[in-house]
């Protein structure tokens, strides 16, 4: 197993890959993590009737997605987990930001006043992580093996459906389900799969790009995409500080500060899959310092995210699923990542070509990346001595997460704040997995120190 793993990385966590393939690796974890990274802007404006505002708000989140980016690989004095982590708009948070908008409308608010009031409630939530941060070696009494593996499960199941609804289309997409979608999403993922398998490092490295460009030829030559060039975005765009101004409202910062809270969990299993791929320990003192630097740098992005006009951020699973495709863990590669999102969003007109990349191409691209996640999440679980107690914890877990996500009327007599923490697998599932892991009797008695190894050296399992 030691030899295999070695086998599969190319680049390891500190080794320092050349310019060439560094942004090849780069471009592939951007193209992953692109939609991802504006689509929670766009909703929101779109929603709330900020459309006036959308392309600095998409400039912003993709800027403020570099900034962050480069902070988590290159770690300044304790901020950030010095690890190929992206830095992502959280989708997290898109319920409770939708429903302080609404709050801010219905009381006659402008476009202005809600923007105001929704980055001034981020501003304050971001010091949520990074006073949390200095308590992760306490909170892994909470959020044990267990926990981060059922977390991750979640977060890969969840962005599966993400990526089918992509590549049927795209959501309402007229067209949805039709059998040319199908067959582009289709093509670039037999690209990437059999690419990926080649024993060769440049072809595996560039597998993602080369699904990709496979998939957008048979959309050009099937005559269903033609590249557009932009029209109305700037050539240029730079960060205004509190350019909207800065409003509070405790009624509407307790559910946005609960979100955060939260998604703390998500944090430390996206960071600790990351962990795993890059065959680092998950357990110890770097790793704690690892996950303290991560919640750190996410809250730390948080507050820069509110300070520049951008929603808040969180550590991407996505990049991990790309990680274990290329076998490129080299956090050098992180800072071709952030200078590529920074890029992006200072010149809106490159972002604005990414953008119009087919739907179902990218679907077909990332199911095979989400599905990595989910599957990292499951091998965490699995290096567990599972007993009765745990098995209960993981059935009731995904049972109710994935049951409220594929039916959240399920909820709808509750009041909204439940409503809107409790609405996604990745909470409502987490928080559940937590509760049920703290009162449920132990089958065993579990020391301080079993708790902290429940999982080996990646070396030593590998």
């Amino acid at each position: 197993m030691v030899e295999q793993a070695k086998s599969e990385m190319i680049y390891g966590l500190e080794t320092k890959p050349g310019p060439l393939p560094a942004l090849f690796t780069a471009i592939q974890h951007v193209l992953a993590s692109l939609v991802g990274v504006v689509t929670p802007p766009l909703i929101i404006g779109s929603v709330l009737g900020l459309n006036a505002y959308l392309p600095y708000l998409i400039s912003m989140s993709l800027l403020v997605s570099g900034i962050g980016t480069f902070i988590q690989s290159r770690r300044f004095y304790g901020v950030g987990a010095g690890m190929l982590c992206l830095q992502g708009t959280s989708f997290a948070f898109l319920s409770v930001t939708l429903a302080a908008g609404f709050a801010i409308k219905s009381r006659g608010g402008s476009a202005e006043d809600i923007l105001s009031m929704i980055f001034g409630i981020n501003f304050i939530a971001a010091f949520v992580p990074i006073i949390l941060s200095r308590f992760i070696g306490k909170l892994r009494r909470i959020i044990t093996p267990l926990i981060t593996g059922i977390v991750i499960t979640l977060i890969g199941i969840s962005l599966i459906k993400v990526s089918i609804v992509d590549w049927g289309g795209g959501h309402n997409a007229p067209d949805f389900g039709a059998p040319i979608n199908l067959l582009l999403g289709g093509v670039t993922l037999l690209v990437i799969l059999v690419l990926s398998r080649i024993n060769h490092n440049w072809i595996r490295l560039s597998a993602v790009v080369f699904g990709i460009i496979a998939g957008c030829l048979l959309a050009y030559f099937s005559g269903t995409w033609q590249l557009h060039p932009s029209t109305d975005s700037a050539w240029i765009e730079l960060p205004k500080v509190f350019h909207f101004g800065f409003s509070f409202d405790w009624a509407l910062f307790v559910p946005i500060a609960l979100i955060s809270a939260i998604s703390i969990i998500e944090a430390v299993g996206d960071i600790t899959a990351n962990c795993m791929l890059s065959q680092v320990p998950i357990d110890g003192e770097s790793y704690i310092k690892r996950l303290e630097g991560g919640v750190l740098a996410d809250g730390v992005s948080c507050a820069m995210a509110a300070i520049l006009g951008a929603f808040p951020t969180t550590t991407f699973a996505q990049n991990n699923g790309v990680i274990q495709m290329t076998g490129v863990a080299s956090r050098h590669v992180g800072l071709y990542i952030g200078a590529i999102l920074i890029l992006l969003g200072v010149f809106p007109f490159l972002s604005h070509i990414l953008q119009q990349l087919p739907t179902p191409v990218l679907g077909g691209a990332t199911l095979l990346m989400f599905g990595s996640v989910a599957a990292a999440g499951i091998r965490i679980i699995s290096h567990t001595s599972l007993t009765r107690r745990d098995m209960l914890i993981i059935a009731v877990s995904f049972g109710i997460g994935l049951g409220i996500e594929a039916e959240p009327d399920f909820l709808q007599h509750l009041p909204k704040v439940i409503q809107n923490m409790f609405g996604s697998a990745i909470t409502s599932g987490g928080v559940i997995a937590i509760i049920l892991n703290l009162f449920l009797p132990n089958d065993r008695p579990v020391s301080v120190t079993q708790t902290h190894t429940a999982i080996p050296h990646m070396e030593s399992e590998m």
